[in-house]
Formats: C-alpha cells, structure tokens, sequence
C-alpha cells in the first residue's frame, strides 16, 4: 500500500467541505420545510462556490507541488513554460 497523498492545504479544504456539508444538509431541511425558492437558490450557490474554491485549491496546490516533483530543475527558458502553466491556472 502506498504512502498518504496529503499536502500542506488538506486539512484546510477538508475543513472547507465539511462546511459546505453541513450547510448542505441545512439547504435540504429548507427545502423540506418549504422555505422559498429564492433563499434555496442562494444557499445553494454559497455551496457551490466553496466545493468550487476547495476544488480550485485542491488543483493548484496539486500543480504546485506534484508538478515540480516531476519535473525537477529546469534551465531558465524551459522553466517559463511550466511558470506559465502554473499561472494561467489560476483562471479556473
């Protein structure tokens, strides 16, 4: 069996994703409930943007981190693509 995959920013996004949980499972009791579509949809989309933002996290600290190990010293001119790639990341 392999060793643990974790990163420095693991426990932020697990913390970040059990927050969204429990206001999830808040938004269906809304529902349940019958409280009014408008206020769902809101609460649905604070859900959505953090899962988004845990995502996001989960990635570019994936590439930040794996994406060197891999690839290792680089000369100068080769080393701009990769800080190119890893920049325009940051628009996902």
């Amino acid at each position: 069996m392999s060793e643990p995959h974790l990163h420095e920013t693991h426990p932020e996004i697990v913390k970040r994703l059990r927050r969204a949980e429990g206001h999830l499972r808040s938004i269906i009791e809304m529902i349940e409930a019958g409280r009014p579509c408008l206020l769902l949809a809101q609460q649905l989309q604070a859900v959505e943007r953090a899962i988004a933002q845990a995502k996001k996290t989960l990635i570019q600290d994936h590439i930040d981190h794996c994406l060197e190990g891999v690839v290792g010293p680089l000369p100068r001119e080769q080393r701009r693509t990769i800080d190119e790639f890893k920049e325009i990341t940051k628009y996902l």
